[in-house]
């Protein structure tokens, strides 16, 4: 407690000298506060979000970015790149995972400009804004000022030429198979193939651009790199196309000195007609009526969650979070002339109706990111579950990672967390429910005969001996199988909400496999042999091998269903909380074998400074709020404020490790309304340390969840009691079944822990060894 006490008044002293603005109480809109540069100062070896700055509406189908990267380069902005090449349409979600359908467009003054390192031109940040909903910097070389305005389907761009007759535009519809051509004297049509996997045979992105102003003259060509300018030089009324490995279009404009020519873009993965049809998004108005509707969408969508009681900083830091979170899963639905919604399956092929969502990684975002959207934004995943049940039914596979389709990433069968959170907090469609039960009993006991990352890998094991043994060269076993526990958890409860007590019984037990690669030897898990011996030498310091991207100390904790089981199992609450204690003791080593190179996840844990914490990846993302379950909740009180305050910032270089589709996103916005969703599923939010005066949530239902913290500043990161609608509430959890029609809650922050709340056994979250699913 010395230790703690000590490392709190040294953390209060640092956050006092930091924060130099006072609670500011005049508010801007909050995405006035977003800055989309957070976490761009990123490259392979180090991230610091590996984000991009993302021109879209929330969950739009279509995203607009700045292109600083070579074509095909996942790291397609970085923020210490000097040059732009194009303004790409981008379905990226990952840098790791890349693209698919993009296509780009960049303004250009000059002859010889058709490939991309020709048409480049430096720019600077500081005549560079980056919005949500508004994009615009000035490309020196050309002496064009570029602006960008997002619908869901389609953009509005405005170009600002100078006075030249070597004005234009270049259409890059990208290589490995695209085609391009001129419809009318404003207006280009085409489609792009280019993608990173995941796709069927049938894939395209088809894209229309339509200008306000006609063209002197357009060229078109395959061969970008050996192109000789104006040597396929049309007419205006010309008709004609490319078609092949790399189509790329440049129509001409003689512009005068400040003239604006303003380019209108959509487009659909289901044809070309579509594409006209989703270029209606755009309306009547011009570029401002498109600019001011998107910043709209978005006050909108950022204002469900209203703060107070905060800094600048601090403001700026929970929108830009609140931002990334509702990005993705990104719509890929469409509607059509009559309106009705229609998807091209990205899994079969064919269009379909229905819904459809995609580009997000379970692994990462069944944590916080789905708990966030069932909290604030259920009629939203009411229609990414509607999707899931889509994908089932046009793959027999749930998704793991979609991108658009099924992608080999990461392990673990995380869609059972995704799918079941959401039924039990009755977000699901009706009509959903039985398919997706069905989707998640039938993903137990197959994998994918593709793509081995869906579905469960070495379920034949799991089964049987319940475990996935270290020794039959199925890789990272112990982390699936700590997984599929808790996976086989998070369906046991939907058996029992369905009445398949049967089904619940059996995956129960199932969700008790996490004990068979427990070792009480090192009180931590490790991998195991099919005999039943553990493999051997162990170090807890591996990266990899047995685990995923982590090591035994990170990956230990991944029993979110049965915590005190996994006390249980070290000795007791006592020495679980001095085991939780060591994992920001011992000093940040590791053992980088496994890969054969130190992964950049093994950098950011160093750099971050809290010992063999990795804050920076997903698995351990959760552990700070366990020490609500060892009856020491002040603990998770300090160290969540701590990484709230060291480990983000609304900076270039503002998280600490991969963004992730949301999910580090969503644990600060979690953490900053003073609770996480440690296991969901529970319908149990484990409590931290709120770091705003007040904050309001307007779930989409209509309902108001109202947590106030009046005491609260930096050097106020303890909890002295709490009350729930007014009544005293000694618990470290809150319970969904009090917040989903509107709650009031009050926290008394306090300068020292208060070491006597929340200390009894029955003020513990929910776990599975005491089967008190409350």
């Amino acid at each position: 407690m010395k230790r703690l006490a000590t490392a709190a008044a040294l953390a209060f002293l640092s956050s006092a000298c930091a924060t130099t603005a006072q609670p500011d109480e005049k508010l801007l809109p909050p995405v006035d506060y977003v800055t989309t540069l957070m976490g761009t100062q990123s490259d392979y070896s180090l991230s610091t979000g590996n984000t991009y700055p993302a021109i879209a509406l929330p969950w739009g189908m279509n995203f607009w970015t700045p292109q600083t990267g070579r074509m095909g380069d996942g790291w397609t902005y970085t923020y210490g790149a000097h040059t732009i090449r194009g303004f790409k349409q981008t379905h990226q979600p990952s840098p790791w995972i890349n693209d698919y359908g993009q296509f780009s467009l960049m303004p250009v003054r000059g002859r010889d400009k058709l490939d991309e390192e020709s048409r480049q031109s430096w720019f600077s940040h500081q005549s560079e804004t980056a919005k949500p909903y508004y994009y615009s910097v000035y490309l020196a070389d050309h002496d064009v000022k570029a602006e960008i305005a997002p619908t869901d389907r389609a953009a509005v761009m405005r170009f600002t030429f100078p006075e030249s007759d070597e004005s234009g535009v270049v259409i890059d519809a990208f290589d490995r198979g695209s085609r391009i051509g001129m419809a009318d004297d404003r207006t280009i049509v085409g489609y792009t193939s280019r993608n990173s996997g995941g796709v069927p045979d049938n894939f395209r992105n088809w894209f229309v651009v339509r200008f306000d102003t006609p063209f002197t003259a357009v060229e078109l060509t395959d061969r970008p790199g050996r192109y000789e300018p104006g040597r396929n030089m049309l007419c205006p009324d010309g008709s004609k196309s490319v078609e092949g490995e790399h189509a790329v279009a440049k129509v001409h404009f003689s512009t005068a000195r400040g003239q604006q020519i303003t380019a209108r873009v959509a487009s659909s993965f289901i044809s070309e007609e579509q594409a006209f049809q989703n270029l209606r998004e755009l309306g009547e108005g011009g570029f401002d009526s498109v600019r001011m509707r998107a910043e709209a969408r978005w006050n909108e969508v950022l204002g469900a969650i209203e703060v107070s009681g905060g800094t600048l900083d601090q403001y700026r830091t929970f929108y830009s979070c609140l931002y990334r979170s509702v990005l993705f899963p990104r719509k890929f639905y469409e509607v059509t002339a009559s309106g009705e919604i229609v998807h091209y399956s990205p899994y079969n092929g064919e269009v379909l109706p229905g819904y459809m969502y995609t580009d997000t990684g379970f692994w990462d975002t069944f944590r916080a990111l789905f708990p966030l959207l069932n909290l604030v934004y259920p009629s939203v995943n009411a229609e990414i579950q509607a999707g899931l049940a889509n994908a089932w039914r046009e793959s027999g596979f749930l998704p793991e990672w979609a991108s658009p389709g099924h992608r080999g990433c990461m392990v673990g069968n995380n869609s059972a967390s995704v799918v079941s959170d959401a039924i039990l907090k009755g977000i699901t469609p009706e009509e959903d429910v039985a398919a997706l039960y069905e989707a998640m009993l039938s993903g137990r006991e197959k994998v994918h005969p593709e793509v081995s990352s869906t579905g469960r890998l070495g379920h034949e094991y799991y089964n049987t001996l319940g475990y996935v043994p270290y020794d039959v060269k199925i890789n990272e076993n112990v982390a699936r199988t700590l997984e599929y526990a808790y996976d086989d958890w998070c369906i046991a409860q939907v058996a029992a909400k369905l009445g398949r007590s049967e089904d619940a019984a059996k995956l129960e037990k199932a969700a008790q496999n996490y004990r068979n690669v427990f070792d009480p030897g090192t009180k931590l898990m490790r991998g195991r042999n099919a005999d039943g011996t553990f493999q051997s030498p162990f170090s807890p310091y591996k990266w990899g091998d047995a685990f995923t991207e982590g090591n035994s100390w990170h990956y230990t904790w991944s029993v979110f269903h049965d915590v005190e089981g996994l006390a249980g199992l070290m000795g007791g609450g006592k020495e679980f909380s001095k085991m939780l204690d060591s994992v920001f003791v011992v000093p940040p080593i590791y053992d980088d074998s496994y890969y054969g190179v130190r992964i950049h996840e093994i950098t950011e844990m160093q750099v971050a400074n809290m010992g063999n914490y990795a804050h920076g990846n997903q698995p351990a993302q959760h552990m700070i709020y366990l020490y609500d379950y060892a009856g020491e909740p002040w603990k998770a009180q300090w160290w969540a404020r701590e990484v709230m305050d060291r480990l983000y910032a609304a900076r270039p270089d503002g998280y600490c490790g991969d963004e992730d589709n949301g999910q580090t996103s969503a644990w600060y916005v979690f953490s900053a309304l003073g609770f996480y969703p440690v296991c969901p599923g529970s319908g149990e939010y484990a409590i931290g340390s709120p770091l705003f005066r007040k904050a309001t949530i307007r779930r989409d239902t209509g309902a108001e969840i109202v947590i106030e913290a009046p005491a609260n500043g930096p050097q106020m990161r303890y909890i002295g009691g709490v009350t729930l609608d007014g009544e005293p509430w000694t618990r470290n959890y809150l319970p969904w079944s009090d917040l989903a029609d509107g709650a009031v809650v009050r926290f008394a922050m306090q300068a020292e822990p208060n070491t006597g709340r929340g200390t009894q056994p029955d003020d513990a979250p929910y776990s599975y060894s005491r089967r008190q699913c409350r």
